[in-house]
């Protein structure tokens, strides 16, 4: 008999692990490079690319708060083969992404030792591969561990030194020292030039900062009255992303060259400079400590959210038997040991390309180039299920009817085109010498990663479909 299912996500545990999904001060280098155009790419990218996707997740999440988020939602509006599709590209996007979180929490980790390791290849190497493996173990342990892991790095990791390095980077200011960002309200110094499609690819990065928002979702079936908690913990975490983002940036905009910024350790540099400033460098380890904390909390968080949505697909006969065991605390094993080993191999492997700003901007252009293609789906699902299944209550909808979802929806579609097209072009900041080898490795890796859901459900049979829904422990 199916146990039901205890509801163990309360509002606070659900904005953790949403915050968790979105929100990191590891993006802060990267959109700190930018200078006063921040300002005009979070705009971007919150108004074109965040709020569509937080509006539409929402009223799906509300709708059909079932098991699986993306995969149930793409599913109900196109058929059990595109929800597979859908999770399969999320899953893969969270495989990529979590590769650059590794690489700053090695970053962060080694000022806690010696600064020059943040260079050291093997340092790296090894850092990210305990990070996996224990965080891999501590999430078999179940939703609980992994909740209790959101909340204490997110709220020790990423809230409290965010607001900490804003509240600096306005006393640096106010004391009359050196501002590094030229702040003037010119034209020139807030928009990019459009002309230069390599400016334009930095947007990518702000839209990374912001991704994930409908990610908590496939923990839906555990929270307690998911058609309240559900869109209010959205909100709260859009106001607390952009605020973050875009104050934090500004900071360490304001107190390191951008010249000197490292995409995998920038943090770290204005946080050195903030304490030598103040005379108390002896707290620079001790935010380094923390700063890895908070994105081993998003990191964990990240390698439990789509492997869940992935673990409904296999529940549904979409992959094979192996990947349907569960252990005693209804953790996907199976499933969780492969993505860890997929993990450590992508990881070593692309640490060895010669430059690492060019690894940590590949994960970055790659990850997105897949993300924007499963936000494609899940706004086209959102419009779809408006108007095929009307009468389905959902506690939160897009205002202004049809029209309104309609203009969401397209205005979403059209910013997932842009972005998945700008993605592919290399950045201003990065060597121009290979860019024809970038170029290629984005497409023939993308050209791979889509093909292979295909792939898999071709090759699907009949008795990979368990007999009962929820497996039982060493039932396979």
């Amino acid at each position: 008999m199916v146990k039901k299912l205890s509801k163990q996500i309360n509002l606070f545990a659900l904005v953790m692990i949403s915050s968790a999904f979105v929100t990191s001060i590891r993006n802060l280098p990267t959109l700190a490079e930018t200078g006063m155009k921040m300002l005009f790419f979070a705009l971007a990218a919150a108004l074109f690319f965040f709020l569509p996707a937080a509006l539409t997740s929402a009223e799906l999440a509300t709708g059909w708060p079932k098991a699986g988020g993306i995969y149930a939602w793409v599913k109900e509006a196109f058929g059990i083969k595109w929800g597979f599709i859908a999770i399969w590209l999320q899953w893969v996007y969270m495989t990529i992404s979590v590769i650059a979180m590794l690489y700053f929490i090695s970053g962060s980790l080694a000022y806690v030792f010696a600064p020059s390791l943040a260079e050291n290849r093997i340092f790296l190497v090894i850092t990210q591969l305990v990070v996996i493996w224990f965080f891999t173990f501590l999430n078999l342990r179940g939703l609980k561990m992994s909740s209790w892991i959101s909340t204490v790095g997110f709220l020790g990791g990423v809230l409290f030194p965010g607001i900490l390095i804003i509240v600096l980077g306005g006393i640096y200011v106010l004391q009359g020292n050196p501002v590094h960002l030229d702040m003037s309200f010119t034209a020139s110094n807030l928009f990019p030039d459009i002309k230069h499609i390599s400016t334009l690819v930095l947007l990518v990065g702000f839209m990374r900062a912001f991704a994930g928002v409908e990610a908590s979702s496939v923990h839906a079936n555990y929270v307690n009255k998911p058609q309240r908690n559900y869109p209010l913990a959205i909100f709260i975490v859009v106001i607390i992303g952009i605020a973050i983002n875009v104050l934090g940036s500004l900071a360490v905009a304001v107190v390191v060259p951008a010249n000197e910024i490292s995409l995998l350790s920038g943090i770290m540099e204005a946080f050195n400079l903030f304490f030598t400033k103040f005379h108390m460098l002896w707290l620079v380890p001790i935010m380094g400590f923390l700063a890895a904390i908070g994105q081993m909390g998003g990191a964990s968080t990240w390698m439990t959210g789509p492997v869940s949505g992935l673990f409904a697909t296999a529940e549904e006969g979409q992959l094979p038997p192996f990947f349907q065991k569960v252990n005693k605390h209804r953790a996907p094993i199976n499933l969780m040991l492969t993505q860890a080993v997929v993990i450590s191999i992508l990881g070593s492997c692309l640490l060895l390309l010669p430059s690492l700003n060019v690894s940590f901007w590949i994960s970055v252009a790659l990850s997105m180039m897949i993300y924007v293609t499963m936000y494609f789906l899940m706004l086209l699902s959102g419009l779809v299920l408006r108007f095929k299944k009307p009468n389905v209550k959902r506690a939160y909808k897009i205002p202004f009817g049809k029209v309104g979802i309609s203009v969401v929806t397209i205005v979403g579609m059209m910013a997932m085109i842009f972005s998945f097209i700008i993605a592919i072009f290399p950045p201003s900041q990065l060597p121009p010498d290979n860019a024809t080898a970038y170029v290629s490795f984005l497409l023939i890796s993308i050209c791979i990663i889509f093909a292979l859901p295909f792939i898999i459900n071709k090759c699907k049979k009949p008795h990979w479909k368990p007999k009962n829904n929820i497996l039982q422990e060493g039932e396979k």
